[in-house]
């Protein structure tokens, strides 16, 4: 009895792992790098694929923390000074996205072209 059990447990885990989903790891997703410096992202305007999931890392140049923030792809993470942070965005359809440190908004505002 229990044989049969073991083998009916074993045949319902292979029908799972057949009919699962392919997912793609995380390392397989494109990434972009961010430096701010300054109270300036480089690059300015970076440009991602569209409909893809993006990691993304922001590393802080300055002695002094920021904020990065999106309203138009939902990041706020605050970022210590000398240090980086790691998000993941998208999939975001093609079009142009503002970002900036909120702390030095009016110096930092950039665009994430996705395309």
């Amino acid at each position: 009895m229990r044989a049969i059990a073991l083998a009916l447990a074993a045949g319902v885990l292979s029908l799972a792992a057949i009919s699962a989903p392919a997912t793609r790891a995380p390392a397989d997703d494109p990434a972009l790098t961010l430096e701010l410096k300054d109270h300036k992202f480089q690059p300015a305007n970076p440009t991602i694929p569209a409909d893809t999931k993006v990691k993304l890392t922001v590393r802080n140049l300055d002695a002094t923390p920021a904020e990065f923030e999106s309203e138009d792809f939902d990041v706020e993470k605050v970022i210590p000074g000398n240090s980086e942070i790691t998000v993941n965005i998208g999939p975001l359809k093609a079009g142009t996205y503002e970002f900036y440190d909120e702390y030095h908004e009016d110096e930092s505002t950039a665009n994430l072209v996705v395309q």
